[in-house]
C-alpha cells in the first residue's frame, strides 16, 4: 500500500467525510483495501462499515481471523447480520469454527433457516476435514438431461454456485456419477445427452478426511474445484482451490513454527501476548534442554578417558555440531518431500538406502577436512597435539564418518516413525533431532576414541 494512499484515507478519516472516503475504496482493489486494513487497523471496522455490501463481504473473508474477530466486536448490528448472511458457507464455517460458542451460537440464529441449517451440518465435522472446508453451493445436474436444459439450468442457479467451471452429475439418489468441466459441456452438440460426456472417471475427497490429503490431491490434480462425498460417494459439497490455498499456507506456517522447535502459533507474531509467546515456545526448550542434559550424563560416563586425554575434549563441539546439522538437514528434507506427496511411509527403505550412502559421503568429506586440520595445525605447528596426533587425526575422522552417517539416518527415518504413528512429521524438528544425535555422538565419539587409542593415550 503507498503511503500516498494512507495519507490520503486518513486525511478523509480525520475530516469524517464518509461519502468521499466510500468513493475512495470503491476504487482500490480488494487486495488493497485488505492491505489498508494491516496499515491502519483501528479503522478496519470503519472501512467495512463504509464499503458496500458485496464488496465488504468479499475483503471480509480474506481477512485473518484476528482481523475479523475485532472487526466484529467494532461493527454495526445490521451490517454484521447482512455479511454473516452473505458469506460463502465454507468461510461463514472457518470462521464459526474459530469463534467462541456463545458467539456462534447468537450468529447462526440470525441466518436464514436453510442457511443455518447448512451452517449446522458443515460445523458437525472434524475441525480439521475437509467437510469443514466445502460448500454445498454447486452445479449438479442428472445424467439424463440434454446440453441444452443443463445450460439452461447453468444460468438460473450459476450466480448462486461457488464456482461453474465444473458441472457434477448426480443419479437420483444423490450418487456422484462424474465431474463435468465446463468447457466441454459449451463444446457439446446443444442437443446430445451430458451423461454422454461421462466417463466416470473423477476425483473426489471423502468428507471426514483431513485437510492435508486435499492440499496433495488438488496440487496432483491441477483442478480449481473438487467434489466432496461421504462414504456411499453421496456428493456432498465441493471444495475449491481458493480455500485449499489459504489451508496450504495455514499448514506451512504451523509446520515451519514445529520445525524450527516451538508450537504453532495461532495468531500474528506482533499480535499475540508475550506470556502466550513464551508458553507455546517455553514447552519445547524445555524438552530439548532435558534432553541435552542427557548429553552431560553421557561425558560423565566417560570421565576417565577424558581425564587421560583432555585433547579430545577440544573436538567435542565440532563432533556434536555436525551430527547435529547432518540430521536437521536430512529432517527438514525428508519432511518437506513427504509434504509434496514425494515420499510415502512405503518409501522408508528407500530413503534409508539413500541416507546411507549420502550420509557415509558427506561423513567421509567433513571427516577428511577434520583429518587434514589436524595434520596441518601439527606441522606448522599451530598447535601441538602430542606424540600421538596421526591417532587422533585417524579417530577425528572415522568418528565424523560414524556421526554423519548416524544423524543422517535419524533425521530420515523420524519423520516416517512419526507419520507411521499418525502423528505430525514436523514434530520431529531440526532442534529435536539436533538433540538427539548430540547425546548419541558423544557415545560414539569416545567409542572410537577407546578402539583407536586403548592402549595409547587411554
Amino acid at each position: 500500500m503507498e503511503e500516498i494512499v494512507v495519507e490520503e484515507i486518513q486525511e478523509l478519516l480525520e475530516k469524517e467525510n464518509d461519502k468521499a472516503l466510500k468513493q475512495y475504496l470503491d476504487q482500490l482493489n480488494i487486495s488493497d483495501v485488505e492491505e489498508l486494513i494491516d496499515e491502519l487497523p483501528q479503522y478496519a471496522a470503519k472501512f467495512i462499515e463504509t464499503l458496500s455490501l458485496n464488496r465488504a463481504v468479499n475483503v471480509f473473508r480474506i481477512l485473518d481471523f484476528p482481523t475479523q474477530e475485532r472487526i466484529i466486536k467494532k461493527l454495526s448490528g445490521n451490517k454484521l447480520n447482512q455479511i454473516i448472511k452473505d458469506l460463502p458457507p465454507d468461510d461463514r464455517t472457518a470462521l464459526f469454527s474459530e469463534l467462541k460458542g456463545d458467539v456462534v451460537k447468537k450468529m447462526i440464529t440470525l441466518l436464514p433457516p436453510e442457511e443455518r441449517k447448512e451452517s449446522l451440518a458443515l460445523l458437525g465435522y472434524k475441525e480439521d476435514s475437509i467437510g469443514r472446508l466445502m460448500t454445498p453451493d454447486y452445479i449438479a445436474v442428472k445424467p439424463e438431461w440434454s446440453i441444452t436444459r443443463v445450460l439452461a439450468h447453468i444460468r438460473r442457479y450459476g450466480k448462486n454456485s461457488e464456482t461453474i467451471d465444473v458441472v457434477y452429475v448426480i443419479d437420483k439418489d444423490g450418487v456422484l456419477l462424474d465431474d463435468i468441466r465446463i468447457r466441454e459441456v459449451l463444446l457439446a452438440d446443444p442437443e446430445a445427452i451430458i451423461g454422454e460426456l461421462t466417463d466416470k472417471r473423477f476425483i473426489a475427497l471423502k468428507a471426514n478426511d483431513p485437510q492435508e490429503d486435499a492440499i496433495n490431491i488438488f496440487r496432483m490434480n491441477n483442478r480449481v474445484a473438487l467434489p466432496v462425498v461421504d462414504e456411499s460417494n453421496i456428493l456432498l459439497g465441493i471444495v475449491t482451490v481458493d480455500d485449499i490455498l489459504w489451508i496450504a499456507n495455514e499448514e506451512y506456517t504451523e509446520d515451519m513454527h514445529k520445525i524450527g522447535g516451538t508450537e504453532a502459533l495461532d495468531e500474528p507474531y506482533l499480535d499475540i501476548p508475550i506470556l502466550k509467546l513464551v508458553k507455546k515456545r517455553a514447552g519445547w526448550l524445555i524438552v530439548l534442554f532435558l534432553g541435552e542434559m542427557l548429553t552431560a550424563t553421557a561425558m560423565q560416563h566417560f570421565e576417565i578417558e577424558l581425564e587421560k586425554a583432555v585433547v579430545l575434549s577440544l573436538f567435542i563441539p565440532l563432533i556434536m555440531s555436525s551430527g547435529g546439522n547432518s540430521g536437521s538437514q536430512a529432517s527438514t528434507l525428508i519432511i518437506q518431500a513427504m509434504a509434496l506427496g514425494e515420499v510415502t511411509i512405503a518409501e522408508w527403505w528407500r530413503v534409508m538406502r539413500r541416507e546411507l550412502v549420502s550420509g557415509a559421503l558427506l561423513g567421509i568429506i567433513l571427516g577428511t577436512i577434520g583429518f587434514i586440520r589436524i595434520i596441518t595445525w601439527q606441522e606448522l605447528h599451530l598447535y601441538n597435539y602430542g606424540p600421538h596426533w596421526f591417532l587422533i587425526a585417524t579417530t577425528i575422522f572415522f568418528t565424523l564418518v560414524g556421526i554423519v552417517l548416524w544423524g543422517s539416518l535419524i533425521g530420515s527415518m523420524m519423520p516416517i516413525i512419526l507419520k507411521k504413528l499418525k502423528l505430525d512429521p514436523a514434530t520431529s524438528s531440526a532442534p529435536f533431532v539436533a538433540t538427539m544425535v548430540d547425546v548419541t555422538g558423544i557415545v560414539i565419539y569416545f567409542s572410537v576414541a577407546v578402539l583407536i587409542l586403548k592402549g595409547v593415550l587411554l
